[in-house]
């Protein structure tokens, strides 16, 4: 049986900018030009007319219009409608330039710290507005039928995938983390109808990630994708595709956010699985608890 992917993001239930952001890979080479014009200052875009932006982008009107299409929009004057909506909604600190954007040369501690803060923040923030309830609510519903569910990430999706697993055992629901891609291949071949596979890349592209989610698909499972790019290739093997909000900045701190954005909707996920059973996640968390108790330190310290 061939399943349908279900994407989450969407112009319409999350920001404008986050949306065009997730799809910029997707875009040609002179449609990714006008969406780094719009996505760096939808202001100055909206004030702009076709042919100014055509002539900032380097490209044509004709690119512009498949532009907006290409982002859902019927054609320029909507996306301008649009934009101006969505910058006269932002609110950004005095200091945008620098705190919202890239790490300049020469940037103290104190720039640093504040930038840091700024992408991390932000990217919860427009995760959490983008993110679609009802596919949360269909995967937290497959999770919590599922015989077994298996979570795969590498690198720092690796950390997250490691996260969510434990916190699901901690509530009595069988999961695993494999973080060597032979075993994670070995472990969702032996999947079937009723479990659930679940692959975790930033940018959708991890080739390891995706095969291991076509191999899960292929033997029946419920396949889920959490990804910062909705029309990315691991989409292609996904039954429920979920989508975070992080933007790249400078020293990759865009990757660091992603982490903070993923674990976001993993919670998200966990809670709405544990709320499924409130009393058997209860009684689990105090058994778990009661286990590692001996192991903590009693009292201060002289």
């Amino acid at each position: 049986m061939v399943k349908t992917a279900k994407v989450s993001a969407s112009h319409e239930t999350g920001g404008l900018i986050v949306h065009i952001s997730g799809l910029l890979p997707s875009l040609s080479p002179a449609e990714q030009r006008v969406a780094r014009l719009v996505v760096a200052d939808p202001a100055d875009a909206a004030r702009r007319t076709i042919t100014d932006l055509a002539t900032a982008a380097e490209t044509s009107e004709a690119t512009v219009i498949r532009f907006c299409r290409s982002v859902g929009m019927d054609g320029y004057p909507q996306l301008r409608i649009r934009l101006a909506a969505e910058a006269a909604r932002r609110v950004e600190p005095p200091d945008a330039r620098v705190v919202g954007g890239d790490i300049p040369p020469g940037a103290d501690l104190a720039q640093i710290i504040a930038t840091i803060a700024f992408s991390d923040a932000r990217a919860v923030e427009e995760t959490a507005e983008q993110l679609d309830a009802a596919v949360c609510e269909q995967v937290v519903e497959a999770i919590s039928g599922a015989g077994r569910v298996d979570i795969y990430g590498a690198a720092a999706s690796g950390f997250v995938a490691s996260d969510f697993q434990q916190k699901l055992h901690r509530i009595g629901r069988t999961a695993f983390y494999f973080p060597d891609v032979h075993t994670a291949l070995t472990s969702a071949a032996l999947l079937g109808k009723g479990d659930v596979a679940m692959g975790i890349s930033h940018t959708g592209t991890t080739l390891d990630a995706i095969e291991v989610l076509e191999q899960a698909r292929a033997r029946g499972a419920t396949t889920v994708a959490l990804t910062n790019f909705p029309r990315s290739p691991i989409t292609d093997v996904a039954d429920y595709v979920l989508t975070t909000a992080a933007r790249e900045t400078t020293y990759r701190s865009g990757a660091m956010a992603s982490r903070l954005a993923q674990l976001t909707v993993v919670d998200c996920l966990f809670v709405g699985v544990a709320a499924r059973n409130r009393a058997r996640a209860k009684k689990a968390l105090e058994v778990t608890a009661e286990a590692v108790q001996p192991h903590r330190v009693k009292g201060r310290r002289a």
